[in-house]
């Protein structure tokens, strides 16, 4: 649990843009640029896009399975890792802007060439970076790209503009994973999407997207800071190399929305939908205490002796290493000729 010693107000910023499709350091370059721009509009929170660095797998929702298999192939090899010379672009420019930034990136495992995170990185205005959270389930034709991160991500940080969390796109829909976070201290919540175009036709993402946003600053009481990518014709262009109608099914009209909702659950200034750029505004934690006295579900307005989360914040490993591993047979009689000499 974080204590809240103070309400501080900070200006926040949530990008709507589309990446530099598939190339790792023009888009670590582009979002560097970006977070210059909006600390120069006086952002000291920078949220961008679910995994910002370097795209998202689109191919997964407009073909089968074995056609996007060699996609996978090229968004691998595209892929960074989290402490890798692509990253450190992004956060030399969160410490030359004094900024915390909250960025979205395909993370390679250190031990398996098939698995990819869907990643969450929480950059602080020192530059380093504090935390990481991992996409607990890949939504739907996700699947097919990315494995599950654990537990151990599902933390709130202490920080100078207030305790912070974040979940990536249909995350925000799993009422415990948010509650979870609820329940850590958090009061500013980042919430990272793609614009999803090629949804099923009476389904509206935009919408979608801020009711989630909505219903999370509402039962909490925090505020919600939604950065959502767009979809570049150079995305749309590499889509119709797997399939010709891929324009009319990625246009379509009401796909992404960025925005900054209050702990009212209404927005704080207006939204994007679909067009590119930034959303500037005020976050005041002071705005919190109100809501809360009414209903407060970390609080008073809950039950804890009839309802009982348990979260399991314990790392997941493919093996657990234990005793010594046997030495080489010369480094063996290098280190037995070593004692006897001691002796």
């Amino acid at each position: 649990m974080l204590p809240v010693k103070n309400f501080p107000k900070f200006t926040a910023a949530a990008v709507q843009v589309s990446p530099a499709f598939l190339d790792a350091d023009k888009t670590a370059e582009k979002a560097a640029s970006l977070i210059g721009e909006a600390s120069g509009n006086g952002a000291r929170l920078v949220v961008f896009p679910e995994v910002f660095i370097p795209a998202y797998p689109y191919w997964n929702w407009i073909t089968d399975p074995v056609t996007g298999s060699a996609w996978f192939d090229k968004l691998v090899r595209a892929s960074v890792f989290a402490d890798g010379p692509e990253i450190g672009k992004v956060r030399a420019a969160a410490k030359a802007n004094g900024c915390y930034v909250v960025i979205g990136i395909n993370e390679r495992s250190p031990v398996s060439l098939g698995a990819l995170y869907n990643t969450l990185l929480f950059i602080g205005p020192d530059g380093e970076v504090f935390g990481k959270h991992r996409k607990l389930v890949p939504t739907w034709a996700e699947k097919l790209t990315w494995t599950g991160g654990d537990g151990s991500s599902l933390r709130v940080y202490d920080t100078e503009i207030g305790p912070l969390g974040g979940l990536a796109c249909g995350e925000n829909t799993n009422t415990l994973a948010r509650f979870s976070l609820l329940a850590q201290g958090e009061l500013v919540h980042t919430a990272s999407y793609i614009g999803l175009p090629v949804a099923p036709p009476d389904y509206d993402m935009a919408e979608a997207i801020k009711l989630r946003g909505m219903s999370h600053s509402f039962e909490g009481k925090v505020f919600t800071i939604i950065s959502t990518s767009t979809v570049s014709d150079e995305i749309i262009a590499a889509m119709e190399e797997i399939r010709p109608d891929a324009r009319a099914l990625l246009e379509r009209e009401s796909g992404a929305y960025s925005g900054i909702i209050g702990p009212d659950g209404r927005e704080v200034v207006p939204g994007l939908i679909d067009d590119e750029g930034i959303v500037y505004g005020e976050v005041d934690l002071g705005r919190c205490i109100q809501p809360k006295q009414m209903h407060d579900i970390t609080g008073h307005y809950n039950r804890f002796d009839v309802f009982n989360l348990q979260v399991n914040q314990q790392a997941q490993a493919p093996v657990s290493l234990t005793g010594q591993p046997p030495l080489p047979a010369t480094e063996r009689e290098q280190e037995e000729g070593a004692t006897s000499d001691i002796q």
